[in-house]
C-alpha cells in the first residue's frame, strides 16, 4: 500500500512498482485515516509511508498499522532525516526509513530487503537509542534521571526496536496484557503520556553526534 498525500508521487511510484512482477500495489492512501482504514481492510504485506500527512503523522500511522498488524511492514519516506524522526520511526515498529530523493529502484530494493525480515534503519541512531535505553536502568545512580526496573528496560528496548506488545510478550514470556502494564508504568517514570513521546524523550536525551 502507498501513502502519500500527494497523488502524482503515488501515481509514479504505483507505476515504478508494478512492473515488477513481484510486487503488486493493493491500496492507496493520502491521510493517517485512509491510511489506517484501508490499511485494515486490504492486510498488505508493505505500506510504503510517507512521514508528513495532512491529517497527522504517518508515524503515527505506522503505529496504528503495526498494533493491528504486526506482520505489516512499514517503510518510512521523508523529504529530510533526523535523529528524532528516525527514532519515532524505530518506536512505531517502521523497518525502514528513506529518503524521497531515493530512486525507484532503491524503494524497490528496500522492500525485497523487508519482506526478507532486515531492518534498513540507521543503525548508528539505532544503536545510540538502545545505549540510551540502557542508561536509564542505571539512572538510580543519579539523581536526574528514571529508575526502570530490569523488566521495564528490557521492554522498552523491545519497544525502542519498533516492537508491538504482541512480539514483545512472546519474547520475553509475558502475556500480552502484563505487557501492556508495564508499558504503561514505563510512560508513568517517564512522565510520558503516549509510546509516540518516548522516542522524542530519548532523542532529546540522547547527543546528536554520531559516534565515530
Amino acid at each position: 500500500m502507498l501513502v502519500d498525500d500527494h497523488e502524482l508521487i503515488r501515481h509514479g511510484l504505483r507505476g515504478f512498482l508494478q512492473k515488477r512482477p513481484e510486487i503488486t500495489v493493493v491500496a492507496e492512501a493520502g491521510t493517517v485515516r485512509q491510511a489506517v482504514i484501508r490499511a485494515a481492510k486490504e492486510r498488505p504485506d508493505i505500506v510504503v509511508m510517507d512521514v508528513q500527512l495532512p491529517d497527522g503523522s504517518g508515524i503515527e500511522a505506522c503505529r496504528a498499522i503495526r498494533g493491528d498488524m504486526p506482520n505489516t511492514k512499514v517503510i518510512m519516506l521523508t523529504g529530510f532525516a533526523n535523529d528524532e524522526a528516525v527514532m519515532s520511526s524505530i518506536m512505531a515498529g517502521a523497518s525502514a526509513y528513506l529518503l524521497k530523493t531515493t530512486s525507484g529502484e532503491e524503494i524497490a530494493t528496500a522492500i525485497d530487503k523487508v519482506v526478507a525480515g532486515e531492518s534498513l534503519l540507521d543503525p548508528g541512531i539505532t544503536k545510540r537509542l538502545l545505549e540510551q535505553v540502557r542508561e536509564m536502568a542505571t539512572a538510580g545512580r543519579r539523581d536526574d534521571g528514571p529508575k526502570l526496573t530490569e523488566n521495564e528496560t528490557k521492554i522498552l528496548e523491545r519497544i525502542a526496536e519498533g516492537k508491538t506488545n504482541r512480539e514483545i510478550a512472546a519474547e520475553v514470556y509475558l502475556s500480552e496484557k502484563t505487557v501492556k502494564k508495564y508499558v504503561s508504568n514505563i510512560l508513568d517514570k517517564l512522565n510520558l503520556r503516549r509510546r509516540s513521546e518516548a522516542a522524542a524523550y530519548i532523542a532529546r536525551r540522547t547527543p546528536n553526534r554520531r559516534p565515530g
